[in-house]
């Protein structure tokens, strides 16, 4: 069967089963591969039990036709205690890679085993996108919520890359979607701190401000809409990156969408910064 009858035996079934178009179309794509549950730790990882086994997986989602692709390693949202990977529906077809990574959720797990386990997956993508035809330079972090926090985190302090012998500048820019920038409602609760008494302490993305840091690109919903303080923090973090000369540092309000609401069009500001960086990369 060629491809053309393929599509119409397929868009009959569509109608005849009344099955949602969007399933077929991910179905049908072409010109992309995924490969699922890939392992980003092993047995030779600190604190290695079942449970790690059972997180520790990513998804790479990759186009098969093209090389030197850019990547974004994308962290899901769920508060440090929920969620599961999975590559955001307007990140694909893009002529770029995700990397979907689990990692391990309080209350199974307590701060930092939650920041090591992100660490360890960027450690993965700069070590192995490369032989799916990646470009190592062109790794870009992002997240929502939780994921945001992540983001932030491992690229702002640098310790967490450096256990893998990485530079956390090697990173091409972070582009967290409405993340904490003082030390996350979760390391908080585990300490006994209520989530209305903010504290900055070396698990905030704020504690770690500096000039050299990658492109930091912060996103969050309408401040009237967002969870409580959450564009305030990144009004900080952003005034507070200027006042340390850090040149490239953005602050984008999505006013009238909610904390949920927010990750689809602050999609369209990442891919928008990724092909600048192509642009700029490309005119040099």
């Amino acid at each position: 069967m060629n491809l053309l009858a393929l599509k119409c035996a397929l868009l009959l079934w569509v109608v005849l089963l009344g099955v949602p178009c969007t399933l077929v179309a991910g179905e049908a794509e072409e010109g992309y591969k995924t490969e699922k549950d890939i392992l980003y730790r092993d047995g030779k990882s600190p604190g290695w039990d079942q449970y790690m086994k059972e997180r520790c997986k990513l998804d790479l989602y990759y186009p098969t036709e093209k090389k030197q692709f850019a990547t974004v390693v994308w962290f899901h949202g769920g508060g440090l205690r929920g969620g599961n990977k999975t590559v955001p529906r307007q990140l694909k077809k893009q002529g770029l890679a995700v990397v979907a990574v689990n990692y391990r959720l309080f209350p199974n797990v307590k701060c930092p085993a939650y920041l090591e386990d992100a660490a360890a997956a960027v450690a993965w993508t700069f070590r192995n996108i490369g032989r799916y035809g990646g470009d190592p330079s062109l790794i870009f972090v992002s997240g929502h919520s939780a994921g945001g926090y992540l983001t932030s985190m491992i690229g702002l302090d640098k310790s967490y890359l450096a256990k893998h012998d990485l530079d956390a500048n090697k990173i091409a820019g972070l582009l967290p979607y409405s993340g904490h920038t003082i030390t996350h409602f979760t390391p908080r609760e585990e300490r006994g701190i209520p989530g209305e008494q903010a504290i900055i302490d070396k698990y905030a993305p704020l504690f770690h401000v500096r000039a050299d840091a990658p492109p930091l690109v912060l996103i969050t919903g309408g401040r009237e809409l967002e969870l409580l303080g959450r564009y305030e923090e990144n009004a900080y973090l952003w005034r507070m990156m200027k006042v340390a000369k850090h040149t490239k540092c953005e602050l984008h309000e999505l006013d009238g969408f909610n904390h949920g609401e927010m990750a689809g069009p602050a999609h369209a500001i990442l891919l928008k910064h990724i092909r600048r960086v192509l642009k700029e990369r490309s005119s040099h």
